[in-house]
């Protein structure tokens, strides 16, 4: 109802700060005061009441305020040339199937694919395939309507976009650029021979003036001497130090298959010393551990027990269920 725009006084708040705060509350107070006796009254009880306005309660918005919703390309041509829309009746009859269809919607397709049935095919082209060519036609007007829509929301947004062709990126990069500069200048007269570099001019890695020059990749760099003489002492030294590979695992593997090839197995009542005699040289090792006397070779199947198990010590063979 009231409010004061009047700014502090500084001085006077620093000289007296408790009479200037009085003054300033009692100016407000009359102000309040003259305002309720402006509004309308009624006496209720033998008492005059003013009659206060409704409460208003400023929020701030949790959004920004909603902006109209821009015009399409279509709809500033209509409104120019002063084209007014048509309300499209929801339903049509359709003579063909003798009832009311839908005027769009998937009710719609569905009533066209109940009506179109059959499709002539031109006697010229009797393979041809009608019902493709009339899906193709339809998928290829939404991606008409499509491309529309999205060409309205860039027109909307004021984002230039070309004709035809791939939207590109809207700002090239610095790599980009070079290789642009380099190019316009290997696309003179002089094929950038006489063209003058420009200050803090850098060139694209690997594409310079040189590179696209007709026949530069054909021809050979001159290298340095020191270069040279630093290959030529890299190829020696590779040659001098070079040694032959050995497969250790494999050298090893075949050693053992020899040594395996040429064992000779003895009869049972051969004894130990006559099998270390008649296998010397092969490369098998003794059997047996911590000079103990081991057993002569033999190649029985384990027994596994015999359902006689002793807790005591590991089974022995193969466990059978």
């Amino acid at each position: 109802m009231v409010s004061d725009p009047n700014y502090f006084d500084d001085e006077q708040m620093k000289a007296d700060r408790e009479k200037y705060v009085l003054d300033l509350t009692r100016d407000n107070v009359q102000l309040l005061i003259n305002s309720i006796w402006e509004l309308p009254t009624e006496r209720v009880e033998e008492s005059i009441v003013a009659k206060l306005p409704a409460a208003k309660a400023p929020l701030p918005r949790a959004r920004k305020l909603p902006v109209p919703k821009p015009l399409t390309k279509w709809e500033e041509f209509a409104k120019k040339k002063g084209i007014k829309k048509r309300t499209r009746e929801k339903k049509v009859y359709d003579p063909v199937l003798d009832k009311w269809v839908p005027t769009y919607g998937f009710q719609r397709y569905k009533a066209e694919k109940e009506k179109d049935w059959v499709l002539e095919v031109p006697q010229n082209d009797p393979y041809r395939d009608m019902f493709k060519e009339k899906r193709d036609l339809r998928i290829e007007r939404v991606a008409k309507n499509e491309v529309a829509r999205m060409k309205n929301i860039a027109r909307a947004k004021k984002i230039a976009t070309p004709r035809t062709g791939f939207v590109g990126p809207e700002s090239a990069s610095a790599k980009q650029l070079i290789t642009a500069s380099n190019i316009a200048k290997a696309s003179t007269a002089s094929v950038g021979v006489f063209q003058e570099s420009l200050p803090n001019d850098k060139q694209a890695r690997g594409i310079g003036v040189k590179e696209l020059m007709p026949g530069e990749k054909r021809k050979k760099k001159a290298s340095t001497i020191a270069g040279e003489k630093r290959r030529n002492m890299d190829i020696v030294t590779k040659v001098l130090n070079k040694k032959p590979k050995i497969d250790i695992d494999r050298a090893i593997s075949l050693q053992k298959s020899e040594a395996r090839a040429e064992y000779v197995p003895l009869p049972r009542s051969c004894g130990r010393e006559e099998e270390e005699a008649a296998n010397e040289g092969t490369g098998r090792k003794k059997a047996g551990k911590g000079g103990k006397k081991a057993k002569a070779f033999s190649r029985k199947k384990p027994k596994g027990g015999q359902g006689k198990r002793n807790h005591s010590k590991r089974a022995v063979g193969r466990k059978r269920r």
